[in-house]
């Protein structure tokens, strides 16, 4: 059995992040460390007063320490690590812009004043559980051993749980329609033919890069390790061989869809299985 510290190391680095900040950012507020009123999301004060952090930090509270609380950190550090080691395994530049994809798709959200919260932070972590769910739509879940579904029901689960909790529906029904945006634009639409507009920007393979944790097959921005610098350049095999993997071939086996892959250069590779018959 591991310890505490060995587990927290072994979460991967966007999770852990994400998960260590919302902690953080929720244990000052319950040792009366700062009024939440400073990180909340006012449009008023972030362009009247240029109080900018705010367009940041109303992610990372997800609400005290309660039972609420702890259902949305289970969230992040069960679904979010299992995006994380499955379909973004070596994909942390790509997992990392669906982050920042939510969160500037909610932040456009929130200029409606219907749609409006003081902290979004809930909303993206329902969009966490909408793309585990239609990445993996065929795994098996068992919810406390009262309810066993197919992942691609989660998200409704989820949203009963929330209920039951009496939290409000909107958020994270925000969370689960940016969710589908985000699946639609990055997934569906290029399967079908279309272009992918939603493509990892640069800026988030530099960022990735000077962070220096986790990995991103064939970023355009590598990493030289002699210098700890990020550097923008192509990657060469010495042989000439290209790394690029061939395109995955799926079948179905009823109950579970698997994914077979040959790469071209014989090593092992880690992507997305794709559903011939995708919702």
């Amino acid at each position: 059995m591991s310890t505490p510290a060995q587990y927290y190391n072994s979460i991967p680095p966007v999770a852990k992040a994400y998960a260590t900040i919302c902690l953080v950012t929720s244990l000052a507020y319950n040792l009366h460390l700062y009024d939440p009123e400073i990180i909340a999301l006012i449009y008023g004060d972030v362009f009247k007063r240029f109080q900018i952090w705010r367009l940041i930090t109303n992610f990372f509270f997800i609400g005290p320490f309660s039972l609420t609380f702890a259902f949305r950190l289970f969230i992040i550090l069960k679904y979010g690590v299992q995006l994380e080691r499955g379909p973004f395994d070596k994909r942390t530049a790509d997992y990392v812009w669906m982050f920042f994809f939510g969160a500037l798709s909610l932040l456009v959200v929130a200029a409606i004043p219907f749609f409006r919260f003081l902290f979004m932070g809930p909303s993206l972590v329902f969009m966490i559980v909408y793309v585990w769910s239609r990445e993996l739509p065929n795994t098996r879940v068992n919810i406390q051993g009262l309810v066993e579904l197919k992942g691609f029901y989660l998200p409704w689960a989820m949203l009963a749980v929330d209920l039951v909790l009496g939290n409000r529906l909107m958020s994270s029904l925000l969370g689960i329609g940016v969710g589908h945006l985000y699946y639609f634009l990055t997934v569906l639409y290029p399967l079908s033919g279309g272009t992918n507009f939603c493509k990892t920007p640069l800026w988030v393979h530099k960022l990735v890069a000077y962070w220096g944790k986790g990995y991103q097959m064939n970023s355009p921005i590598q990493r030289d390790p002699s210098t700890g610098v990020a550097f923008q350049g192509r990657s060469r095999r010495v042989g000439g061989t290209s790394n690029a993997p061939t395109r995955a071939q799926t079948r179905n086996t009823g109950e579970e869809e698997t994914s077979t892959v040959t790469p071209s250069n014989g090593g092992a590779f880690s992507g997305r299985g794709r559903r011939l018959n995708a919702h």
